[in-house]
């Protein structure tokens, strides 16, 4: 087995044990970036040169017995709209096609201290504006399952790079689905924490109340790791939460006797595709077998949440991105003759169509008449669906539904018809609007041998719930040893 398929946990006891060094590791996975990224695109830029320099280092300390982190020289990939210091950071935007980012974010600054080593910048879609990471200006990141469909979005490149062993884990960020759905797209697992767990600070601000940083992972061991290396206070970001620290690996318990599961009936109703479906009730039969309660149930006021997150989303994005002016930020034109043509031009040549459409939405809906009849109404239903979820919670330990209501689609397939795209995140979204903690699990795959994922949600800080669910899943089942992706529709 080469070094680029193994887990994180598998690496760090390796590294342990003196059976390989963080250099080959390292090296392992850009001779595997060099050999696949040609095929799947996931990386926007890679730091080649840094890494190995920093591998090295690491391992000379290693060698001299100075006292390191267990993840010193274990590499990680980085969603492109996250700062890193004297790094390209583009949101896969023409606007930020040359900016370098003169700090770190916080979950960065994390990372550093641990001693962790950088292969790259992923792609995304374009200021994590999609579902399909089709909106990047630079190019499409393709799914390693079968290489002329999408990867899912706006994380697309994150979860590609990890699917297809060119990165062992990932970080990505999540606003209406953006870790969850391309998880379940790639066959891989993806968190959305609860929001305020994890410091947004130098993380490109796309909607700014539904925002949140997550891993990306081959499996929930992987994912409790990454987690307790982010989460955490952070005076730098107000509505980071001020909490005890938690070790969520002592959540890893093969063990879901006694818990309390609801399946609302509205995820698996018409728009699921049949397949997608019946891995539902594989999943449900499999946590019934292990000892779990399963149960029908409502949630109704769900149907909203799309409406309002494209109203609120689009409203926040309106106003962070105003600051992309062609002045302070960013790109700016050649062709003016005032200061007028310098927004307008700036503007016009910097975003892309989709990150346009949402932030005429966006001002749209915050101008003077409109403002109530739907910015103030969004905010009133998401304070209701944010109720409806309360209630859930009382009775239930967990959510059980759909990640996505289909597998990967066809490049381009969904392109022309925004409203179709946006339904891709019909599953995802109340989550973000709820600030609730979210995960994709990878369960199945359909009769083209493409991945399901299933989501698990809790209540708001219950991680530990849902990896104590998802591992005792993982543990009772082999899609990781099944499934592999097969590159098809590209060299082999």
């Amino acid at each position: 087995m080469e070094l680029y398929e193994l887990t994180v946990h598998e690496l760090i006891e390796k590294l342990q044990k003196g059976e390989t060094t963080s250099e080959q590791i390292t090296k392992n996975y850009f001779d595997r970036i060099k050999e696949k990224d040609g095929q799947v695109k996931a990386y926007v830029s890679t730091l080649e040169e840094q890494a190995m320099t920093k591998a090295k280092q690491v391992d000379e300390d290693r060698k001299a017995g100075k006292k390191l982190s267990q993840f010193a020289g274990i590499p990680i990939g980085i969603k492109d709209n996250m700062c890193i210091n004297g790094t390209r950071t583009t949101c896969s935007s023409k606007m930020l096609e040359n900016f370098v980012a003169p700090y770190n974010a916080t979950v960065i600054e994390k990372l550093n201290a641990e001693n962790m080593i950088y292969l790259g910048k992923l792609n995304m879609d374009e200021f994590a504006m999609g579902s399909s990471t089709e909106n990047s200006a630079f190019f499409p990141t393709h799914n390693p399952w079968d290489l002329s469909r999408v990867p899912g979005g706006s994380s697309g490149g994150s979860s590609a790079a990890v699917s297809a062993d060119m990165a062992p884990w990932a970080l990505g960020s999540d606003t209406g689905g953006s870790i969850r759905q391309p998880a379940s797209l790639c066959g891989v697992v993806g968190l959305k924490p609860t929001y305020g767990l994890v410091s947004r600070f130098g993380l490109i601000a796309y909607a700014s109340s539904l925002d949140q940083i997550g891993p990306l992972t081959k499996d929930v061991t992987d994912s409790s790791l990454l987690l307790n290396l982010i989460a955490g206070h952070d005076p730098k970001d107000t509505t980071s939460m001020d909490m005890p620290k938690k070790d969520y690996t002592t959540s890893l318990v093969n063990d879901v006797k006694g818990m309390k599961i609801g399946v609302p009936k509205e995820y698996l109703g018409e728009g699921t595709s049949a397949e997608v479906k019946e891995a539902m009730f594989k999943v449900i039969k499999k946590y019934q077998e292990l000892g779990a309660t399963v149960e029908e149930c409502s949630l109704d006021i769900g149907q909203y949440a799309s409406a309002v997150y494209y109203i609120l989303a689009c409203a926040e994005a309106s106003s962070n991105l105003g600051r992309f002016d062609g002045i302070r930020y960013g790109h700016r034109t050649e062709n003016f003759e005032n200061l007028k043509d310098i927004y307008k031009n700036s503007r016009s040549e910097g975003f892309g169509p989709e990150v346009k459409r949402r932030i005429i939405l966006g001002t749209y809906v915050l101008s003077s008449g409109y403002y109530d009849a739907y910015y103030k109404k969004a905010q009133q239903v998401r304070t209701l669906i944010k109720k409806a979820y309360a209630e859930l919670f009382q009775k239930y330990d967990l959510l059980l539904t759909p990640v996505s209501p289909t597998t990967a689609f066809k490049m381009s397939e969904k392109m022309s018809d925004p409203l179709q795209m946006y339904m891709a995140d019909i599953c995802t979204v109340p989550v973000n609007i709820g600030g609730l903690p979210g995960m994709s699990v990878p369960c199945d795959v359909d009769s083209e041998g493409l991945p399901i994922g299933f989501q698990l949600i809790a209540k708001p800080f219950a991680e530990e719930t849902i990896f104590r669910a998802a591992y005792t899943y993982e543990q009772n089942t082999n899609f990781r040893a099944e499934h592999k992706p097969t590159f098809r529709g590209g060299e082999a």
